[in-house]
């Protein structure tokens, strides 16, 4: 029984070690599905070559956090299977076995409720949050709140269609900030990143392109072709975002007259 006390706690630290990782991967601008990923990866050693792992190691301060979690890991997991495999060859009796196994399935299935808990979840990364803060030399930004991605606000990166709206014209041309989209940054293969690009920069074929703005006029731009259509779907939203700059104004004007 004490085996499988322990190894109810060793998964249990896990589950919190990984949380930790998750959150200190999210602070440095990894989006949270992607650095959950990458976490449990590092910690269970599944070492998936993907896009984002080589962001990750490229990264002075992600590589020393996946460096870390690989390291206790593989620790943890080895005392796991020990605790699992002592739980049931240990005991002399069924009844010590059986108890063994209730204390696995009752404390795998309150761990598990409380993963998928919100409350959990939010009150668990604000506490790490702190912890963070106070006791590592990590930058912490929370760019979700940042970017203010709620409201239909997000981040997309996507490439530039060769017949698409954007392809072979300045970002002067396209005057996507009327229509309250901003480009980020551009990943032009063979020639590096561009960050924050002025108006003369000319979109190219298979650019990856950072924008920010509102959903719907993110997927607006990436449906337009090079005909009229694209040019009315542009005034639509251009007419959009004056209203909301003048529903802004009006906000502004309702704080400063209470």
């Amino acid at each position: 029984m004490i085996a499988a006390v322990s190894l109810f706690l060793i998964i249990t630290f896990s589950v919190l070690i990984t949380k930790i990782c998750t959150i200190a991967l999210v602070h440095t601008g990894l989006s949270e599905e992607i650095a959950k990923f990458q976490s449990r990866s590092a910690y269970t050693g599944a070492g998936l070559s993907t896009k984002e792992t080589e962001n990750i190691m490229n990264h002075p301060v992600r590589r020393k956090i996946i460096y870390n979690l690989m390291l206790i890991g593989n620790a943890g997991i080895v005392t796991a299977m020990s605790s699992l495999i002592l739980t049931f060859v240990l005991p002399e009796s069924n009844a010590s076995r059986l108890y063994g196994f209730l204390i696995i399935v009752g404390g795998m299935s309150f761990l598990w409720l409380a993963i998928r808990s919100k409350w959990v979840n939010n009150g668990l990364s604000k506490i790490i949050t702190n912890m963070l803060k106070r006791y590592t030399d990590l930058q912490i930004h929370d760019y979700e709140a940042v970017l203010h991605l709620k409201d239909d606000f997000k981040i997309v990166e996507a490439e530039v269609d060769v017949d698409g709206w954007m392809c072979h014209r300045t970002l002067e041309e396209l005057d996507l900030r009327e229509e309250g989209i901003t480009i980020l940054g551009i990943q032009r293969k063979g020639a590096g990143y561009f960050g924050s690009p002025s108006g003369t920069f000319k979109m190219l074929p298979l650019d990856k392109v950072t924008i920010y703005g509102k959903a719907e006029g993110i997927e607006s731009i990436y449906r337009r072709k090079k005909d009229h259509y694209a040019h009315l779907e542009h005034q639509k939203f251009v007419e959009k975002e004056e209203i909301r700059k003048a529903n802004d104004q009006q906000k502004i004007k309702n704080l400063k007259n209470q």
